[in-house]
């Protein structure tokens, strides 16, 4: 992305023990993807319960989410999907708003909002990343402004778990980087810098019925296979 060039997109290297639960996606992969872990997520015991989109809805509106409003010169552009499974349907749902999370927490200049914690299982990799991409720019003393594209979305439940894979792409060519102090926008031009690869493990929560989170993560920036 175009704050990349102060401010470099992380690639998460997970521990041993997180990249055991990293297995293939299954059908409906991608050839780009060809050679590259994808997160399949933990297995949390117990059959998957088959859920109808009109359950998960009315469980979705009891949901109390933290509010996250962007000033008007932050756009984020996520693609639409149809999804007919309802449990896909509600962790792409909550991949979008773990994503604005770690934007809104920039925004926000403020490494302990309640977004990204609210999206993310506590203590975990996604949580971690989440709270570090957010810090490194209150301490470089910048922001964002403009558009960050969020594609090629695909979502692909975990056999047996309660648990979906999550990829995408980001697109950050219209993104810039923004001084706090100064409000000078660092626009530059477009490049491979602005193209990172996503691949997100959302968990169900346990507690909240309709609500998922972030667990494993994994974010390459500079991404060839984005840029198609």
């Amino acid at each position: 992305m175009n704050r990349s060039r102060t401010l470099p997109v992380a690639v998460v290297s997970l521990t041993a023990a997180t990249a055991l639960l990293l297995t293939g996606c299954g059908g409906g992969g991608d050839e780009k993807d060809s050679g590259k872990d994808k997160i399949a997520g933990a297995d949390e015991g117990g059959a998957k319960k088959s859920a109808s989109p009109s359950s998960d809805a009315s469980a979705d509106a009891k949901i109390d989410r933290p509010e996250m409003k962007f000033p008007s010169d932050v756009d984020l552009t996520f693609d639409k999907v149809s999804l007919s499974d309802a449990d896909q349907a509600a962790a792409w749902n909550d991949a979008q708003n773990y994503a604005r999370a770690i934007e809104y927490g920039i925004v926000k200049q403020d490494a302990g909002d309640a977004g990204y914690k609210f999206y993310s299982e506590i203590g975990s990799p996604a949580q971690s990343y989440a709270k570090k991409q957010i810090k490194d720019h209150i301490d470089a003393g910048y922001t964002v402004t403009g558009e960050r594209r969020y594609t090629d979305v695909k979502v692909e439940t975990v056999s047996k778990k309660k648990t979906v894979a999550v990829t995408f792409c980001t697109n950050d060519n219209k993104l810039f980087g923004k001084e706090v102090k100064s409000e000078k926008v660092l626009r530059t031009k477009p490049s491979i810098k602005d193209y990172s690869s996503w691949q997100i493990s959302m968990t169900a929560s346990k507690q909240t019925k309709g609500l998922w989170r972030a667990d494993l993560i994994k974010v390459e920036g500079e991404s060839q296979q984005c840029m198609g």
